[in-house]
C-alpha cells in the first residue's frame, strides 16, 4: 500500500508550517504501507496541480492532506470540503478569491473517504485530543481537499482521500498569548496512528460513532 502524505509550506507570516514540518518527521513505513512525503505550496490551483502530478507519478492508495487551523487545540480530521473559495488572506502568490467556485463541473461538495472516525479514535487511543471537524474552512486547505477528491473521482476512482488540521506547534504561540499549541512530536504520534488507522480500515467501513457537533 502507497500513502501519498502532502503539508504545505509557511504561509501568514509564519517561518514555519507545522503540517510540513509533522510530514517531514512521518516514519517511511507505517504498518507496512509506504509512505511518500510532498511539500505542497499555499496557493490556490498551483498547490492541486502539485498534487495531482505526484498522484500520475506514485498512483498512490490513499492520500492525506495536512493542514494548519492555528486557533484549534487538537488533531482535527475533516470530514467534507465544499467547492468555494472565499479567502480571507492572501495565498502565497497573492490570490484572494472571494466567492469562487473551485471546479466549476464539480459536486458542490465530497465527502472525505478515507474513515474519518476510525483515525480520530486512533488519536485518541494516543492520549491526544482529536476530533472530527464539519469544516475545512473556504482557504487553501478546503480547496486542496476539495481538489483532492475531485481528482479521486475523475482520475483515481480506487484511492482514498482525506484531511487532517494540525494546531500551531508551540513555538508558534510564544508571541500569542493564549493561543492553542501541541508540540511538534505529538502532532507527528497523532498524525502516524491517523495513517494507521487508514491501512486497518482500507477494506473495512469506518467504525460507528458519536462524531457530530451540534454547532
Amino acid at each position: 500500500m502507497k500513502i501519498l502524505v502532502t503539508g504545505f509550506d509557511p504561509f501568514g507570516g509564519e517561518d514555519k508550517n507545522p503540517a510540513l514540518e509533522a510530514v517531514k518527521r512521518l516514519p517511511d513505513t507505517i504498518k507496512g504501507a509506504e509512505i511518500i512525503k510532498l511539500e505542497i505550496p499555499t496557493v490556490f490551483h498551483k498547490s492541486a496541480d502539485v498534487v495531482r502530478e505526484k498522484m500520475r507519478e506514485v498512483q498512490p492508495d490513499a492520500v492525506l492532506n495536512i493542514g494548519q487551523a492555528g486557533g484549534r487545540y487538537d488533531l482535527t480530521v475533516e470530514r467534507v470540503a465544499i467547492n468555494q473559495d472565499d479567502a480571507r488572506i492572501p495565498d502565497n502568490d497573492g490570490k484572494q478569491p472571494i466567492d469562487e467556485a473551485i471546479q466549476a463541473d464539480g459536486a458542490p461538495a465530497y465527502f472525505a473517504s478515507i474513515p474519518v472516525k476510525a483515525m480520530v479514535e486512533a488519536i485518541r487511543q494516543e492520549g491526544l485530543p482529536a476530533s472530527v471537524s464539519n469544516t475545512a474552512g473556504t482557504f487553501v486547505c478546503n480547496h486542496i481537499m476539495y481538489q483532492t477528491l475531485y481528482i479521486v473521482v475523475n482520475e483515481f476512482p480506487d484511492t482514498k482521500a482525506g484531511f487532517m488540521h494540525i494546531p500551531y506547534m508551540s513555538q508558534q504561540v510564544v508571541d500569542k498569548p493564549g493561543t492553542p499549541s501541541m508540540a511538534l512530536d505529538d502532532m507527528v504520534t497523532g498524525i502516524t496512528a491517523a495513517i494507521a488507522a487508514i491501512v486497518d480500515y482500507q477494506d473495512k467501513d469506518d467504525i460507528k460513532a458519536v462524531g457530530g457537533a451540534t454547532h
